[in-house]
């Protein structure tokens, strides 16, 4: 399970997140179906910035061994971010 804890001024949220969770957004991410409106709904804002760019393919194959893999090392910190304001994002599996 990977926690996600962030802090600011008068907030805590700490949200667990199971590896169920995110093989289901890694298989909404993955869609073909997202990918191609994504770049369509982006489409009218690149061009009117003139950016040549549109999202990379991301393929559940890829994804998939790597949230195996992050299942073996439980209690390493991915992300230990503060900024100066007092504001703090850890996330940890």
């Amino acid at each position: 399970m990977m926690h996600v804890k962030v802090k600011a001024k008068g907030f805590r949220l700490n949200i667990p997140m199971p590896y169920t969770i995110l093989n289901i957004v890694i298989s909404i991410l993955s869609s073909k179906l997202l990918q191609r409106n994504l770049n369509k709904w982006t489409k009218e804002h690149f061009e009117r910035k003139k950016l040549d760019f549109t999202f990379p393919l991301i393929e559940k194959k890829t994804l998939r061994p790597i949230v195996k893999e992050l299942k073996n090392h439980k209690g390493i910190v991915l992300v230990d971010v503060k900024a100066k304001d007092g504001t703090e994002v850890k996330v940890r599996l």
